[in-house]
């Protein structure tokens, strides 16, 4: 406890929450490989307790100086304080969650599978069974995950003053939910009806059910994109596919710092995560591999994590690189290589498909593209007039816009237990369309068969390099990407899905490029 005590005074607030942030990823990391033993929560803390003082937090905001740096050092020492004080109630929720199981015809179906078992081991039957399960889950568990919510939210209003929870969030990451409510409800609004008629097709062929008796865990089988395992390449050990990043000049066993945990474990999450305990020198990409294309698409996607993280320029100061307040950024690089590796140059020279392949991939993937941005806008709506209205018991309106966007039923129970903190629905709904405006970037500048040049790598590499030191416009600014918007997404989810309704008259296209270049 001394030695920590005497590294906050020697060398300051920013070692100290260094310091901090590494204990408590590395906690989360031992917890994602499943590891027997995990240090307490509140042990993480051991040390810097006198930090964990509002009055010390709030001075930080009292001294007359404000910049963007110190903004990331104030909400990063208020993040690990609210950690610090909720832990109780987020154990609590998590140990009953832990051991939360629905029964399904004799097969015990943990929260934490859930995602893995739709996508890989369900049949229609038993997503049934697993709804109602759920439901009753749900509903025994709610006490707890309010519990959680208002505690925090309590917090937030008498010791910071933040009289709601979008003012938090607006004020630590710097954004405008209210303007993005509803540029999102009119883009939603205007992709509907191209949406719901090709979902529409994809559900009949697919289930031979009509899109209104579906429902969530219907569109996580569908969206795993499962039944195009038939033409994945099986021969192809998933590490080897990382043999690509040679095209960029990047060897990724010989990157330091970068640990990959790619390896079947039935101890590990089946979900994958990227683990920054120090950037750019500690740096772990966990993930379980499932089979077929949710593996490629899903390695592509961490690696983009990893890799801007482990090229960041080591000589930037914490608040530069480790102390970001948003993680867009990095969401765009990982959604550009996620894209990318399901692209038709990628799958035409990297995998060997033939054209017909080719087209039935793009078709699928960019419809199920454009279903999980409309479920991203949907969660983002619903949870930011959620908590506008301080009504965190009542999931009607969640279910009802989910229902709206994505054609799947969802259980209005179920709220609580698909909320991300911070809104994080929009921070991938933004790095979405970023990362189309990125890729489109490349391809002029390189062609459309730019992850295949040397100078792409380059690029990436110069972009990499700058980590967080720049806000998210900023950065897109400063790099001559141009302004963030829904265009580029737009187009191309109007170039690649089909344009008929079910009775297979056309849609005005026309129409709906007009009103993407009005927005």
């Amino acid at each position: 406890m001394a030695a920590e005590t005497d590294l906050v005074e020697k060398n300051g607030i920013e070692q100290a929450l260094l310091k901090l942030n590494e204990r408590l990823t590395s906690r989360a990391l031992s917890i994602w490989m499943g590891k027997d033993s995990i240090p307490s929560q509140l042990k993480i803390y051991d040390g810097f307790e006198h930090l964990l003082d509002p009055r010390i937090i709030l001075q930080m905001r009292s001294d007359g100086t404000e910049s963007r740096l110190k903004n990331r050092v104030f909400h990063t020492l208020l993040g690990h304080y609210l950690q610090y004080r909720v832990f109780p109630y987020e154990n609590e929720l998590f140990t009953w969650l832990k051991g939360a199981a629905a029964h399904v015809n004799g097969e015990k179906i943990y929260f934490k599978d859930i995602l893995s078992w739709c996508q890989k081991r369900s049949d229609l039957q038993g997503r049934r069974i697993l709804e109602k399960e759920t439901s009753s889950l749900c509903k025994f568990l709610k006490p707890f995950a309010l519990s959680f919510w208002e505690a925090f939210l309590e917090l937030l209003d008498d010791e910071f003053g933040y009289k709601s929870y979008s003012a938090y969030c607006e004020d630590k990451k710097l954004i405008d939910y209210e303007n993005h409510f509803h540029k999102l409800q009119q883009l939603l609004e205007q992709t509907g009806e191209i949406y719901l008629a090709a979902m529409e097709g994809w559900v009949q062929n697919s289930l031979g059910l009509p899109l209104a008796e579906l429902n969530r865990f219907d569109a996580i089988y569908l969206l795993g994109l499962g039944e195009l395992d038939r033409i994945f390449p099986k021969q192809i050990p998933l590490v080897d596919h990382l043999g690509f990043f040679q095209n960029w000049g990047i060897r990724v066993a010989n990157i330091p710092g970068l640990h990959l945990e790619i390896d079947y474990s039935p101890r590990k999450s089946f979900q994958a995560m990227s683990f920054a305990l120090r950037i750019p020198h500690d740096i772990h990409l966990v993930m379980n591999p499932q089979g077929g294309w949710i593996d490629l698409e899903t390695l592509f996607h961490e690696m983009g994590h990893a890799l801007s993280n482990v090229f960041t320029d080591p000589a930037l100061s914490p608040p530069e690189k480790d102390f970001f307040t948003s993680n867009t950024l990095s969401e765009s690089y990982a959604f550009l290589l996620q894209n990318m590796c399901l692209s038709p140059p990628f799958l035409e020279r990297q995998l060997k498909l033939s054209p017909r392949q080719i087209d039935e991939i793009t078709f699928y993937k960019t419809l199920k593209d454009m279903s999980v941005f409309r479920r991203y806008g949907g969660k983002f709506m619903a949870e930011y007039q959620m908590f506008k209205a301080n009504n965190l018991t009542d999931g009607d309106f969640y279910a009802s816009l989910l229902k709206k966007y994505t054609g799947f039923s969802y259980l209005p129970e179920t709220q609580l237990f698909d909320l991300a903190p911070e809104f994080y629905a929009l921070d991938y709904l933004i790095s979405w369309m970023a990362e189309a405006t990125m890729e489109k970037f490349l391809r002029r500048n390189l062609g459309s068969e730019w992850m295949f040049k040397r100078e792409a790598g380059m690029i990436l590499k110069d972009w990499w390099r700058a980590g967080n030191r720049y806000e998210f416009d900023d950065f897109f600014k400063f790099s001559g990407l141009g302004p963030i918007d829904s265009t580029d997404i737009l187009k191309r989810w109007i170039n690649k899905i089909p344009t008929t309704n079910e009775n297979d008259r056309p849609i005005h296209k026309a129409q709906t490029l007009d009103d993407v270049s009005k927005n």
